[in-house]
């Protein structure tokens, strides 16, 4: 093949890979036939894959318990023309739709990718925007499916107040119990608000591998990743010992660190109901003071409303005034003197603490063997899943879904990445820069640093002057260099005006002379 050739080859598979609208990249359907399940919500309305659950509300069999519609539209911000989504549709309300695989997945030596798209165009005050993965059993009805429908596995951006997280979520079976119970990862220490707030698509994906690892990513970016044995919440092995639940502390246990002194006594001076504060005993009252006389008498010249009812609002009473007989004295009414901090209050006497001399340390039952104790060497080996699906609340609508794939390989994972979430139109570095300063302005301050001053640096050193002038070049000298001769060039040109000086004479003309003539004409 020549160069010629393989250049239009290239060319057509540009062609094939991305083609434009105006500018604009236009939206393609991506091969998934590898995939145990892949939606790119094309079809209007809803594919018939997908099942509304019609589950009735308990103890009320007319009603059903998700009322929240569903809809196929495209996003509010049309990234990729023709491209849609499944879209959450009402707020306040519940929602709850889902749909079966093309076969069932199970957890062998095959790890399980899982990713989607989440996108709240309106923002997110409190809701859940996460994926289940329906468990695999005999008796599995869509059609009723519900909030404690069993799962294998829970994944998805969940906010709720100031709390934003991903979970992930596995059911694991006790294997002496075969009591289910769900093992939380730790939520991941990178802050998650801007996935939330800045309202545009994320792509959320999880990898979990036979080896009992497991990686989260948004945007195709690692936040977090741990062991299925290691970091999750509880543990999914339980320990090996627990404390004897038929084990009492002894009566003769004393584990008081401290007591209070046994020798120590009350002083004979110590009055402990002596009050804390008393009457000022050096303050006497004013010899105007009128202690018969009221501070506040009734308004003599107020009046009761118009409508008002003894029989209603009951005998009226007028508003209280200042006694005008007040305002030349001191003060009216009953006279108190002004209270001070008593010096005898000490308060209720206590024994000082010592050290308990009998203390035996904090008690605590002894350990036993654990009845429950199991070790799961494996538990990656999870029920298989069957179905995919939403089962949510949200106080926010419009929050869209796209792109959901589930398959076992990280070469069909990555294509499927590619030919949706990669063909977007990616900001440029000015528009990202300008994203994060207007998130947070102090960036400029760093950019300026950072881009700035090595410019200004550049510029104050490499500026052409004498000192870096050509060697063999008179101005090529420092500071600290002996004096050099003057040039001939310079000699010359030097005295052509620096030998005048101004000769003081009438008129509105003067003529320079040279200095050599003005010391003539004084020798003379």
């Amino acid at each position: 093949m020549t160069n010629r050739q393989r250049m239009l080859v290239g060319f057509c598979v540009c062609l094939t890979l991305t083609s434009t609208v105006g500018g604009q990249t236009v939206y393609e359907p991506p091969e998934s036939d590898k995939a145990y399940f892949a939606e790119t919500f094309d079809t209007s309305p809803l594919d018939r894959n997908w099942i509304l659950s019609k589950a009735v509300k308990e103890g009320d069999l007319d009603i059903y318990k998700y009322d929240g519609e569903w809809r196929i539209e495209t996003p509010v911000k049309d990234v990729l023309v023709g491209n849609k989504g499944l879209v959450m549709k009402s707020a306040g309300q519940h929602h709850a739709i889902s749909a079966y695989l093309r076969k069932v997945f199970h957890f062998r030596e095959k790890p399980l990718c899982l990713q989607y798209e989440v996108y709240f165009q309106r923002g997110i005050e409190c809701g859940g925007a996460y994926m289940k993965l329906i468990s695999h059993s005999d008796d599995l009805r869509l059609s009723q499916f519900n909030d404690v429908t069993p799962y294998t596995i829970m994944f998805g951006p969940d906010k709720c107040g100031s709390s934003y997280k991903v979970h992930f979520i596995f059911r694991h079976r006790n294997p002496l119990t075969g009591v289910y119970e769900e093992k939380h990862a730790r939520q991941p220490e990178v802050d998650l608000t801007e996935y939330f707030t800045d309202r545009n698509p994320h792509l959320y994906t999880l990898y979990l591998y036979p080896d009992n690892t497991y990686e989260i990513l948004i945007d195709q970016s690692l936040v977090s990743k741990g062991s299925l044995l290691q970091d999750m919440d509880p543990p999914v092995t339980p320990p090996r010992e627990i404390e004897d639940p038929n084990d009492t502390k002894p009566a003769h246990w004393d584990d008081r660190p401290q007591i209070p002194d046994p020798t120590a006594t009350k002083p004979q001076d110590w009055d402990d109901d002596a009050p804390q504060l008393i009457p000022d005993p050096t303050v006497e009252k004013p010899s105007d003071w009128l202690e018969e006389v009221e501070p506040l008498i009734p308004d003599p010249e107020a009046q009761p409303p118009h409508d008002w009812s003894v029989d209603m609002d009951g005998e009226w009473e007028a508003p209280l005034i200042d006694n005008p007989a007040c305002s030349d004295v001191t003060g009216c009414g009953p006279w108190n003197p002004p209270m001070i901090p008593n010096p005898a209050h000490r308060g209720k006497w206590r024994a000082p603490m010592i050290d308990n001399p009998n203390y035996q340390g904090k008690w605590q039952p002894r350990m036993v063997p654990n009845p429950g104790y199991f070790v799961d060497p494996q538990p990656f080996r999870m029920d298989p899943v069957a179905a995919v699906g939403f089962e949510l609340w949200t106080l926010t609508g419009d929050v869209m879904f796209d792109s959901v794939l589930l398959c076992d390989s990280l070469d069909v994972a990555q294509r499927w990445t590619r030919d949706t979430w990669g063909r977007r139109d990616t900001p440029g570095i000015m528009e990202r820069v300008l994203v994060a300063t207007a998130k947070r302005p102090w960036l400029w301050g760093v950019y300026v640093f950072t881009v700035g001053l090595p410019i200004i640096l550049f510029i104050s050193f490499m500026w052409p002057d004498k000192r870096f002038g050509p060697p063999d070049q008179d101005y090529y000298y420092k500071k600290s260099d002996e004096p050099q001769p003057d040039s001939p060039e310079d000699a010359e040109r030097s005295g052509s005006l620096s030998d005048y000086v101004p000769e003081i004479t009438s008129g509105p003309r003067k003529r320079l002379q040279k200095k050599s003539d003005l010391e003539c004409e004084v020798s003379e």
